[in-house]
């Protein structure tokens, strides 16, 4: 299973191999934004050119329509929503999912001036017992909605999750206002972040779940209705 570490979060993926990325891409689909239309409303993700693997896969994806019809099958309020899991396209009752996906993981691509600020869309991947490198999954994601952070709040963050790491003056300041999930920075690969639509996050991160016992999964799907590339504005 893929997953995302809440305060003792796991982002759980599959086989590794190396992606054939780019693949049925044309430059002018760099340039472009991905519109995703959910039951609780349309996001603008602006992908990242600083990651440039990650970039390309999730194009790709979007282009074949991978995502199209699958739902947010872990959702966690104040920390995030996760999707990406083709298995959900047609969901049963009482199922938890997370193991879907293609047969590869994406190389890792930590930036230090990325960090888990909300509405950061971000890459899923297994754990660190058995993915040292922390690749992440060829196609589960997940969209941050986190809170807001005191001072304190963040101090024992970098002293308990990050192991003394201090977090940039300038990324606290965000941490202080906008909200996030320091504890994830530099563990999973950050690759793009929701530029219209952000209130759709607080939405889905919202609606009542089975809890951890039950996999997290909305007691009422919530779907991606479509994914499409789009002229950027």
């Amino acid at each position: 299973m893929y997953k995302v570490i809440f305060p003792a979060l796991t982002l759980v993926m599959s086989v590794a191999c190396n992606p054939r990325l780019g693949n049925g891409l044309r430059k002018k689909d760099l340039r472009k934004d991905v519109e995703m239309v959910t039951d609780k409303g349309t996001m603008i993700i602006r992908l990242s050119d600083s990651t440039p693997l990650h970039r390309d896969n999730f194009l790709k994806l979007v282009k074949e329509g991978f995502y199209d019809s699958i739902i947010f099958h872990r959702v966690i309020r104040n920390f995030m929503v996760q999707a990406g899991d083709p298995n959900t396209k047609h969901p049963k009752p009482g199922e938890t999912y997370g193991d879907g996906g293609p047969e590869y993981t994406v190389p890792a691509e930590f930036r230090t001036s990325m960090f888990h600020k909300k509405g950061v869309v971000a890459a899923a991947r297994s754990g660190d017992d058995t993915n040292p490198q922390k690749a992440s999954s060829g196609a589960q994601f997940y969209v941050v909605q986190g809170k807001i952070f005191t001072d304190a709040g963040l101090d024992s963050v970098e002293r308990f999750r990050l192991k003394g790491r201090k977090l940039p003056p300038a990324h606290r300041e965000v941490y202080k206002t906008l909200g996030g999930s320091p504890h994830l920075d530099q563990n999973y690969t950050i690759f793009g972040e929701v530029i219209k639509g952000l209130p759709v996050v607080d939405s889905i991160a919202t609606v009542p779940t089975t809890g951890r016992d039950g996999g997290d999964r909305p007691l009422q799907d919530v779907r991606i209705i479509k994914a499409r590339l789009v002229k950027r504005k």
